[in-house]
């Protein structure tokens, strides 16, 4: 499989795609830290802090479809650049005036949220027309969720020694300086440039309009409220323990694991229906989280980080091809996109939910918010197994760049996407 990945990589336009998606994220990705440490820095509690995370995140949740069926209709360069900068500028007013007044930061994060590019919908668009091969788009899927949990890593190390070398406003200006430099480097590529969604239906649900796709949506929600969680219950973790770099290393190891799993999930090619492989992914996900309200001493909450990640990267993996076999036709950007939004909300409810958990039952009540959102994630899986279920002739991936509409098609190729 690591041929596989040097082989994508090698792609003409796909390392810089990837690289340039990965680091226009960067802002996205450690808002919620970012946030977290800024408020507390500002003096600031843990429930102002997951307010304004939460603000943040049901901003994004909304205009990431938005902004998605944008992309669909008007191509990326037109929305994405715009958009970036100003969700930079909007967390750079946040840095500058803190936390009082307090309408004007939660304006600011409202701003950010709202304009962040659907950088991570877009690229997954960009995905067959580089590189093709049905089966490099599916690697690339796999390797899509492994880059992830690289900046997931290196995020909060990230964010933590900017905090340490300067301050948490500097860590806001220049994660979000970044993201608008990872925007321009994919927009200004020719892929992005020449990108066309193909002919969609006019509906006004667009891809909402699918049952499998909003199966998938709800459960991806629960995931996202239980990773919310634990960003919050991490720093509860770190402040119990009187250091604040605790938190960093605690989700740098969150990261890791994903990271593995996804590294292994990679490794093979999985056959049969990708939808009954994602309940067994996510149950996996679910156990993971359980052990964290133990909240043991620092080496062995480490391991069991590590752990809780271990499933994250091959159940975003597997979302990924559930996705694109139930999103109706010309809506592939948007509805990527939604999976963003499930995921967005989830967190910010998680965010919310945990900061007032750690103030009233301890870290260990906010790391139980974490678990029940996993297994929450999983009875909406098991609650939709007909829904899911793939419908006859339903497509894989697109292996045709839909630019050109009039390709004929290779061999074990589909036509589009089911309308």
């Amino acid at each position: 499989m690591a041929a596989g990945y040097a082989e994508i990589l090698r792609t003409r336009h796909a390392a810089r795609l990837l690289a340039g998606t990965l680091t226009g994220r960067l802002p996205n990705a450690t808002a919620a830290i970012a946030i977290v440490f800024f408020v507390r820095a500002e003096g600031g509690s843990y429930s102002l802090a997951g307010a304004l995370t939460a603000v943040y995140g049901v901003a994004t949740a909304v205009g990431q479809p938005l902004l998605g069926r944008a992309v669909d209709l008007y191509g990326q360069p037109r929305v994405m650049l715009p958009a970036s900068v100003v969700s930079a500028l909007a967390m750079v007013v946040l840095a500058a005036v803190g936390i009082r007044p307090a309408g004007v930061a939660y304006a600011a994060v409202l701003v950010a949220g709202l304009a962040t590019p659907p950088l991570e919908g877009g690229l997954r668009a960009l995905w067959p027309s580089v590189l093709k091969r049905e089966d490099q788009v599916h690697t690339a899927y796999a390797m899509d969720a492994i880059a992830q949990e690289v900046m997931f890593t290196v995020g909060p190390l990230l964010v933590t020694v900017s905090i340490a070398l300067w301050s948490p406003a500097a860590a806001l200006v220049l994660i979000n300086a970044l993201g608008v430099v990872g925007a321009l480097s994919v927009v200004l590529s020719r892929p992005s440039r020449t990108w066309r969604s193909a002919p969609r239906e006019a509906h006004w649900l667009g891809a909402l309009r699918s049952p499998g796709l909003l199966a998938l949506l709800g459960s991806f929600f629960f995931v996202g409220l239980a990773l919310g969680a634990i960003i919050v219950a991490a720093s509860a973790y770190a402040d119990d323990h009187g250091s604040d770099t605790i938190y960093g290393w605690l989700m740098a190891a969150n990261g890791l694991g994903a990271l593995l799993g996804g590294l292994v999930y990679g490794a093979r090619q999985w056959s049969g229906a990708p939808e009954k492989r994602l309940r067994i992914l996510v149950a996996l996900l679910a156990v993971g989280y359980l052990p964290l309200t133990l909240v043991p001493g620092l080496p062995a909450m480490a391991a069991l980080t590590v752990v809780s990640g271990l499933f994250l990267a091959p159940s975003i993996a597997c979302a990924f091809i559930v996705v694109d076999r139930h999103a109706p036709r010309g809506t592939v950007t948007e509805a990527f996109s939604w999976l963003v939004t499930a995921f967005g909300v989830g967190t910010a409810l998680g965010t919310a939910v945990a900061g007032p958990a750690v103030e009233l039952g301890g870290t260990g009540a906010s790391f139980a918010v974490a678990g029940g959102g996993g297994i929450a994630a999983l009875v909406v899986l098991l609650a939709t197994q007909r829904v899911l279920a793939a419908p006859a002739g339903s497509r894989q991936v697109v292996g045709v760049d839909e630019n050109d509409r009039n390709r004929a098609l290779e061999p074990g190729f589909s036509s589009g996407h089911q309308a």
